[in-house]
């Protein structure tokens, strides 16, 4: 979808983009080659070719610092294929306190290998970890995860693509919390897991420092299980808002099959 993305460009609204989808430019490489055909809103077609133009060499090279700070949090979704290279899904769990030195594990998933960092441990390590992520998605991580570890790791720059799928799910009316959400859509957990919730999380920490190993064993795999599981939805909220986004212009995904195709 990120190609196929205009309104990240500073004046161009999501209005604009949706005429020049109905129009027939649907792809970034139909508009460097046609844009004086396709008005560009209260933008300059010069402006927008020059912005499209380093969307292009953003892309290739794969700069995610670009599209950190030119989508906004309401549109990161669009990069989810573009960057499933070089994404993290994201979940930290506490020991209840607010403070950096709360965070007891830190759960990484890219889509292949699941990692924890913990408290003690390993946990120091997440700077250099979280360095090779270009994009995170979490679960209501821009009002939980991400203050958290910015406290803990202050200099750490956190500038990649966010996408939130706390707040994307709301855009296509669903709402919750994670494992209500998990449930509605049939994403199973584990007979050891199933059912544990965030205050879980935090007396199997405590059970930890107690003595208990098996409590820690318990807590990284509940962490695992969130993590993963957020790649899941994150296909369906994927699917759900590009859906609802081409389905505001008229069009369906099978009209952006073909880059140059053109509505008469």
């Amino acid at each position: 979808m990120l190609t196929h993305t205009f309104c990240h460009i500073p004046r161009l609204g999501a209005h604009t983009e949706r005429e020049l989808w109905r129009s027939g430019c649907r792809h970034w490489d139909y508009f460097l080659e046609h844009s004086h055909e396709f008005s560009t809103g209260a933008v300059s077609r010069d402006e927008a070719k020059r912005a499209i133009e380093e969307s292009t060499e953003a892309l290739a090279e794969r700069n995610h610092q670009y599209f950190a700070d030119s989508l906004s949090s309401k549109e990161a979704w669009r990069a989810w294929p573009e960057f499933g290279d070089k994404i993290f899904y994201l979940d930290i769990e506490t020991d209840g306190g607010q403070s950096g030195d709360s965070i007891t594990t830190v759960g990484l998933y890219d889509g292949k290998e699941f990692t924890c960092l913990v408290k003690g441990q390993d946990l120091g390590d997440f700077p250099d970890v979280i360095s090779r992520a270009g994009m995170l998605v979490t679960f209501f991580g821009q009002g939980f995860d991400i203050p958290m570890l910015k406290k803990a790791f202050p200099l750490v720059p956190f500038d990649q693509i966010h996408l939130d799928l706390c707040f994307a799910l709301k855009r296509v009316g669903v709402r919750g919390g994670l494992k209500k959400i998990e449930k509605q859509f049939g994403i199973a957990r584990g007979d050891e897991t199933d059912g544990l919730s965030g205050m879980d999380a935090i007396r199997l920490w405590r059970q930890y420092q107690r003595g208990d190993d098996s409590s820690l064993e318990t807590l990284i795999e509940y962490n695992r299980e969130d993590v993963v599981n957020l790649e899941v939805l994150a296909a369906i909220t994927y699917g759900k808002l590009r859906d609802e986004t081409l389905g505001m212009a008229g069009l369906t995904p099978a009209d952006f099959d073909q880059p140059s195709a053109r509505l008469f």
